[in-house]
């Protein structure tokens, strides 16, 4: 499984998703990708006013704040 996290150079949110992330994602062995929102047209269009947006191996799990309770229980309904 791979996680991207969409994001913008500078936003404040998409910082404070990633330190939520990480740790959990490195423990369950999901490698992580960071990505610019703005380096892809469709995904600007989805996007632009709700980053940071975590996907998982392509599909929506998390958009603008995410618990580490929260995305355990994410992660675990995706692998199931």
């Amino acid at each position: 499984m791979v996680a991207t996290l969409l994001g913008a150079p500078g936003c404040h949110l998409c910082h404070e998703m990633a330190e939520v992330i990480r740790p959990v994602l490195a423990a369950s062995g999901i490698e992580l990708v960071e990505r610019d929102v703005h380096d892809d047209p469709e995904q600007l269009r989805l996007y632009r006013f709700s980053i940071p947006v975590l996907l998982l191996d392509g599909i929506e799990v998390a958009r603008t704040r995410v618990t580490v309770a929260e995305l355990r229980s994410r992660l675990a309904s995706a692998q199931a």
